[in-house]
């Protein structure tokens, strides 16, 4: 049984939930300090983890039946450069393709249901923000073949998430919520953008087409990646001009090394995939640090940073609302 659970948690990929759970943190820390629902702010996370988790799995069984229509797949070759679970256990057999959709309706199943019991305790603002969850979910995998993931998770995880954890726990619409959105929102992308950069010549050979390999090299690519940890922390000023949070929200500012950091170590992968970034104290936690990968230890870098950015984030409006 322990055996099955593990089985569907790595192909459902669990551990891409932090990006989750830390983008909902803040959100549900904001409207708990407004007066909202806390009970109805913890299960709104859980249908928002299922609908992650489904999306993982939608994603995989396009991108898997993609894969095995081309004449030129080559099984061993792929299992050989494919990046952490993606796919893997599709083509590597562990698991059935329909048993990947079972799972995934499942996971839909259970999000709808609590899905209906916010309809019919907040209301129908509540279907607003689950069509675009909904939609986003379903067609996730397409999008990334055609430039639009970065947007995709951009409206997922800021105004769709965002408002909609406010609607649930206080029943309202609230403009303050999205704006706050912006922030977190950016960090989240940048989490994307940086497997997708790592991704770009697997990409380009896939024939997917994303905002990195849009660009001539990975290096060119990495201008996007600027721009979004320049916004992460100059987005933070909104929150002081439209009176959402005050000062204390320059806090999150206290993860600008990690920020510098990730960029020069993305600057050093696109000259060398292979090259390892120095670590330091504050880039912890990162599993098996010494043995990690390239690919992998970039991985953590930037989760870190959402984790932290986040965190002090949350922080910040605890002290600027109590």
């Amino acid at each position: 049984m322990l055996n099955k659970l593990t089985t569907v948690l790595i192909c459902s990929r669990a551990f891409s939930l932090p990006m989750t759970i830390m983008s909902w943190l803040v959100i549900f820390t904001y409207s708990a300090l407004v007066a909202g629902h806390i009970r109805y702010g913890l299960l709104a996370l859980a249908g928002i983890c299922l609908a992650h988790l489904a999306a993982n799995l939608l994603d995989d069984y396009f991108d898997y039946k993609s894969l095995i229509k081309q004449v030129s797949f080559n099984k061993k070759e792929y299992l050989k450069n494919s990046q952490k679970t993606k796919c893997r256990y599709l083509i590597s057999g562990l698991i059935r393709p329909q048993d990947i959709l079972i799972l995934a309706f499942i996971y839909l199943a259970a999000a709808s249901i609590i899905g209906l019991f916010f309809f019919i305790k907040c209301g129908i603002g509540v279907v607003y923000f689950a069509l675009i969850g909904g939609i986003i979910t379903i067609l996730y995998s397409f999008m990334s073949k055609i430039r639009l993931s970065e947007f995709a998770v951009a409206v997922a995880y800021g105004p769709a998430l965002f408002g909609g954890v406010y609607y649930v726990m206080t029943k309202t619409y609230s403009w303050d919520a999205i704006i706050l959105s912006i922030p977190s929102m950016l960090v989240t992308v940048t989490l994307l953008y940086i497997h997708t950069v790592m991704d770009f010549d697997f990409d380009m050979n896939e024939g997917h087409k994303t905002v990195a390999n849009s660009f001539n090299s990975q290096l060119d690519s990495l201008i996007v990646l600027k721009w979004l940890l320049i916004l992460a922390y100059v987005t933070p000023l909104l929150l002081c001009i439209f009176d959402i949070l005050d000062w204390q929200v320059f806090i999150v500012w206290l993860t600008i090394p990690l920020a510098v950091d990730l960029y020069k170590s993305m600057v050093d992968f696109s000259a060398n995939a292979e090259s390892i970034p120095e670590h330091k104290w504050y880039h912890f936690p990162m599993e098996n640090m010494m043995n990690a990968p390239s690919f992998m230890t970039r991985i953590y870098q930037s989760r870190n940073l959402m984790i932290y950015y986040s965190l002090f984030l949350a922080l910040a409006i605890i002290l600027a609302l109590n």
